[in-house]
């Protein structure tokens, strides 16, 4: 990537062997386990920003109790276990685009609205070129291109044969890429606070600040806001554990060792999962141009790696 100094930092032969693999592993892992949340949250049977809510509120005890049972470490490497605007705006962020989101997914197919909301990096790399000045190798430009190439491919077909009215399927496309706009943010934040906090402090200020900007959207919309039977807190709880706990708080993890440009094309695995996900759940066919994006998709984090 080139500086605006006009350098470029090349990998080299030292470089390519200290490729920080486990943060890059855990993200996969992170964006495949956030694809099953557009699932989870159909699923549900409260309102779409009551299903947002319970994520975050379902999640946030579970990692205070991290947070302070790794104080003591964080303190040891000198982090910060003070409350500052940072960590407010990484919760705002994601209310933003988890309000959005879950509201897309009420209006739009799952494949839509996922696909949509990762349109992250293009946001983040505009962010980064005019804040910035940032100049990226063009194997990195390449490698987004097709890797956003190759999701659109993965969930057209889906969108032709979406059997809402045209309009309110435009309401949910708009939504779900009007929460891009606001992952984007969010992952930008996310990266600058992760310097100065642990994962586990981070992600439960965070999540707590995101519950309770959704709290009174949650009560107010139109829906039930608390599940009308037992069993319908399983999908509430699992998106807590796997979307939120086990997707983003992996995902703040990585972030602390990767560029946030190559972050965020990585978490194009999304769409992705969500993809095979309804396949498998719902029985719904990928086809031959379903299996090309998902190639060129994955062929397009591979080189974004590479350039980045």
């Amino acid at each position: 990537m080139k500086t605006a100094s006009g350098t470029t930092d090349l990998p080299t032969m030292e470089s390519s062997k200290t490729f920080p693999a486990l943060p890059f592993a855990a993200l996969l892992f992170g964006g495949m386990a956030i694809g099953f949340a557009g699932i989870l949250m159909r699923l549900s049977d409260v309102n779409p920003i009551a299903s947002a809510f319970w994520r975050m509120a379902l999640a946030a005890p579970l990692l205070w109790a991290w947070a302070f049972a790794v104080r003591g470490q964080d303190r040891a490497a000198k982090l910060r276990t003070d409350f500052t605007a940072a960590l407010a705006l990484a919760g705002l962020y994601f209310a933003g685009d988890m309000g959005m989101w879950h509201l897309s997914l009420h209006y739009t197919t799952v494949s839509n609205a996922t696909l949509l909301s990762n349109f992250a990096p293009v946001f983040i790399a505009l962010w980064m070129w005019f804040a910035h000045r940032a100049r990226f190798a063009r194997v990195f430009i390449l490698g987004m291109v097709i890797a956003l190439g190759g999701a659109v491919l993965l969930v057209a077909p889906n969108a032709a044969g979406e059997q809402h009215a045209g309009s309110t399927k435009l309401l949910g496309d708009s939504l779900g890429l009007a929460s891009a706009v606001f992952y984007a943010a969010y992952q930008l934040a996310i990266k600058d606070a992760r310097s100065q906090y642990s994962t586990a402090r981070l992600m439960a200020w965070s999540t707590t600040i995101t519950a309770l900007a959704l709290l009174p959207f949650a009560l107010g919309a139109p829906g039930a806001f608390w599940p009308t039977q037992a069993s319908g807190w399983l999908p509430l709880i699992a998106l807590a554990l796997l979307a939120q706990i086990g997707g983003q708080t992996v995902i703040a993890y990585a972030f602390a060792h990767l560029p946030a440009s190559l972050s965020s094309v990585s978490l194009l695995i999304q769409p992705l999962t969500a993809t095979i996900a309804a396949w498998l759940i719902f029985q719904e066919a990928i086809g031959p141009l379903q299996m090309l994006g998902a190639v060129l998709l994955l062929w397009g984090i591979y080189l974004s790696k590479r350039g980045s």
